[in-house]
């Protein structure tokens, strides 16, 4: 084992949440109590040690008891990650060790504003120095004289609840929470870190920082803003795009386009000519069929397939029209969806879904958990994949813990966002990429097919975790790479073939899901594609003469709202 993992348990441990972290990430620990470990631990290299802090106390006493003291923490910790458990007594008589004084925290503080430290980047990630500000800030035991100028990793206006000090040369991570359970319920329409950071932002750093080999990690942080609705016209509501590629070239983005297919007939030759001039910053998604009201969150199976189905078609029109390629990425109208939708996208030729919600619609909505939303794609509905976009007023620090969790980086507006000449959009554009990541910023579809986790067994084989149905494997080394793959699937038997490039490839059933192999020559890449089995349409024999004349009167009204009411009622309104 590389970065061995210990998971130290006591009388009323609670350690759980922290094994569920670990699992998450794909790291392998042993959980024994602290006289087992001491008694056990023989030649492995040094361990990272999770505990609360009543069972780090334990291990300290036992350890000055049965060991040679000084070289026991430095040949068998690397270092320590110590949490609270609810009590906050087991946490003061630690820091009394620690600091070899006596300590008091406090126990009644409520805390709102927090600092991430930008002192400590290889251990923060993208969430250095940034400032959170919690939404149930509730009352928050806090570190206040642990010398917070170089120990505060996590600081508030009284103190740390998150720092870094040192036990006889080994390095302790002390977090004044108990860890989040990630595999409780996600009940809003997505994560909000706002409501979580305390009890989730410090053990993720530890982990990602502590098993850089171990636990998996994106091949790359892809970037894209979304902006949805427009049809390709010079102007649309508040929205240039001629503007907007001047800001894209300056500031560094790209954007795709959620284009409602019914406009398929309607582009305007110069925005066309843009958009084919400038394929590094311009891409175009799907935003449904009509963009009629929750159109994909209907439960008949017939009339979705119809509707996938005709999206398509209007597409390939399109394309064939303008001469303008697009991904097959559906962007839900409204981010409304049902199973059944999921289901009908599936068996067609969309890739994957990008949206702002996780949670469908209908009788019987999806179970979806904290652990489902920080996956590279929700795979919670027929396994195929949700990757979760934001909307800018969310908040810096989520986009910055997405990052930290190994998710892409998908940003959404609209026209309206627009109404300054999109400099508001391309000042939020410059504030990501001067996060502690490295953006690469790309076009939707190719977003998803290098969304996926990664670790190396060796140095010319790696494993990976597929989401969408399309990746995009690199080996930029000089010698032959092997890659094993697996994807989750819920019904292996829907697979028609896997394919690398042009040749149809060997696949096993797992636990899980599927997994297969490949090789990258050096220099090279290769294209995986699973296709799946087409899905019965049920006979549906398309929308009816009212709904197609609604879906029309509704896109003309919808451009008459945003061209001319919403610009004229911005322009009056007082500055």
């Amino acid at each position: 084992m590389k970065e061995p993992a210990i998971l130290l348990d006591g009388p009323s441990a609670d350690n759980d949440s922290v094994a569920s972290v670990l699992e998450f990430f794909g790291v392998p620990f042993q959980r024994l109590s602290p006289a087992e470990w001491i008694r056990d631990a023989g030649n492995m290299p040094p361990a990272r040690v999770f505990a609360p802090a009543n069972v780090f106390l334990e291990l300290i006493g036992i350890a000055e008891k049965t060991t040679d003291g000084i070289s026991f923490w430095q040949n068998r910790i690397y270092a320590a990650f110590v949490f609270a458990s609810g009590d906050v007594r087991p946490l003061e008589q630690l820091l009394e060790r620690l600091e070899k004084r006596r300590v008091d925290i406090p126990r009644e503080r409520a805390e709102t504003n927090w600092q991430v430290s930008d002192r400590f980047p290889e251990l923060c990630g993208a969430v250095n120095g940034i400032k959170v500000t919690s939404r149930n800030p509730g009352l928050q035991m806090v570190l206040e004289e642990v010398r917070l100028t170089d120990a505060g990793i996590i600081v508030g206006k009284n103190g740390a609840a998150f720092a870094k000090l040192n036990f006889k040369n080994v390095p302790v991570f002390l977090s004044t929470t108990r860890v989040i359970d990630i595999h409780c319920r996600l009940n809003s329409r997505n994560f909000d870190i706002r409501d979580h950071f305390l009890s989730a932002a410090p053990v993720v750093m530890f982990v990602k920082w502590a098993f850089p080999e171990t636990c998996f990690q994106p091949e790359e942080t892809s970037a894209c803003l979304i902006i949805d609705d427009p049809p390709l016209k010079p102007r649309y509501g508040f929205l240039n795009f001629q503007t907007l590629n001047d800001l894209m070239a300056r500031c560094h983005f790209t954007s795709s386009v959620a284009f409602i297919p019914w406009n398929w007939r309607r582009s305007d030759s110069r925005i066309i000519e843009l958009f084919r001039n400038n394929p590094d910053r311009f891409s175009i998604s799907v935003h449904g069929c009509d963009h009629t009201q929750a159109e994909f969150g209907i439960q008949n199976g017939g009339r979705l397939h119809w509707k996938v189905d005709c999206a398509t078609r209007r597409m390939k029109r399109h394309e064939s029209r303008t001469g303008l390629t697009h991904d097959s990425v559906m962007v839900f109208p409204q981010g409304v969806f049902s199973e059944t939708a999921m289901r009908a996208l599936k068996g067609s030729n969309f890739v994957g879904v990008v949206n702002s919600e996780v949670i469908s619609v209908g009788p019987e909505p999806g179970t979806i958990r904290i652990s489902d939303f920080w996956n590279v794609a929700v795979m919670n509905y027929h396994s195929f994949p949700i990757f979760t976009r934001r909307y800018p007023w969310q908040g810096l620090e989520n986009f910055a813990f997405d990052i930290l969790l190994g998710k892409p980086c998908i940003a959404v507006v609209h026209h309206n966002d627009c109404h300054d000449d999109c400099r508001h959009v391309a000042g939020f554009m410059e504030t990501l990429n001067r996060l502690n990541a490295r953006l690469v910023w790309r076009s939707l579809g190719d977003v998803v097919r290098r969304s996926f986790r990664r670790r190396e067994l060796s140095a010319n084989v790696a494993e990976i975790d597929m989401f969408g149905k399309e990746l995009l494997l690199e080996n930029s080394g000089n010698q032959k790479k092997y890659f094993c793959v697996r994807k989750t699937e819920s019904a292996p038997e829907q697979i028609k073939e896997v394919r690398a490039g042009n040749r149809t490839m060997a696949w096993t059933t797992i636990r899980s899901g599927v997994a297969f192999q490949t090789e990258v020559e050096p220099h090279s890449r290769q294209m995986i594609r699973i296709v799946y089995h087409e899905f019965s349409q049920n006979g549906f024999p398309g929308e009816n003469l009212p709904h197609r004349f609604n879906a029309a009167l509704r896109r003309y009204l919808c451009e008459f709202r945003d061209n001319y009411v919403m610009r004229k009622s911005f322009s009056q309104s007082p500055s």
